[in-house]
């Protein structure tokens, strides 16, 4: 089988710090994966590593059968991305920045504004002519950053922290979006600290603690005692026992 996304003992390291540690897992084409883990637990860092914006310390990545190191310029075709900090062109319009990213995939000017009104009319995104993107709201921004990690039609989609800063009306536009997505057989790996839309969505769970993977699994799997999301979550990182505070 051609896995959608495999990773043979990924690691990274910042000096003596070491943010993702032998992390190995394989993805089918069309899963649709919650990977979760506390602030600083390797989810961005493994992100960034996957499409392509860190270089891991060792390891192997492998994206739809290629090898992301060896062909990045196939992969990064392939693949869709919107990172937690959204890496947006502060000083264009959105339609101008999603002409500049439609662009890089090859696409032609009419296709891109074609899919950019198509993507801005289903996530409600209407700002001025000529506002340009650092004016934007960090919602807005948000929906700015996933259309442009939808707009090439991506086999794999990467998601960090989409649902940050999100409307409860966009949030249901999205969860729908990615629902289709996977039903049309696109891969996606998602990012959240809130476990209750991750435990609605993702079939496939992968949970990271100081860049170690602690549970991998379907959610029936991995819960073999019927307890919710976030106690398993819990159960695994584990974490001290805080007393109340002592003024409440």
């Amino acid at each position: 089988m051609t896995y959608a996304l495999e990773l043979v003992d990924l690691t990274k390291r910042f000096g003596d710090k070491t943010a993702v540690e032998g992390l190995s897992l394989a993805l089918e084409p069309g899963t649709f994966l919650g990977l979760l883990g506390r602030n600083g637990a390797g989810k961005s860092t493994t992100l960034k590593m996957v499409t392509g914006l860190l270089k891991p310390t060792s390891g192997r990545i492998r994206v739809l059968g290629m090898d992301l190191e060896a062909d990045p310029l196939a992969v990064k075709r392939q693949i869709g991305a919107m990172p937690e900090d959204m890496a947006l062109l502060d000083m264009l319009t959105g339609p101008q920045y999603l002409r500049f990213v439609g662009r890089m995939y090859g696409l032609e000017d009419a296709l891109i504004d074609r899919r950019r009104a198509e993507l801005f009319d289903t996530l409600d995104l209407a700002p001025g002519p000529n506002t340009l993107i650092a004016d934007y709201s960090f919602g807005m921004k948000k929906k700015a950053a996933l259309c442009a990690a939808l707009l090439h039609g991506p086999r794999i989609l990467f998601l960090d922290e989409p649902f940050e800063g999100i409307d409860p009306v966009t949030s249901r536009t999205i969860k729908d979006i990615l629902n289709n997505l996977q039903q049309r057989g696109v891969t996606l790996v998602l990012t959240s600290h809130i476990l209750e839309v991750v435990e609605r969505l993702c079939p496939l769970i992968a949970i990271l603690d100081e860049g170690r993977l602690k549970g991998f699994g379907s959610l029936d799997d991995l819960r073999q005692g019927g307890e919710s999301l976030e106690q398993l979550f819990v159960d695994l990182v584990g974490g001290p026992q805080k007393e109340a505070l002592s003024w409440l």
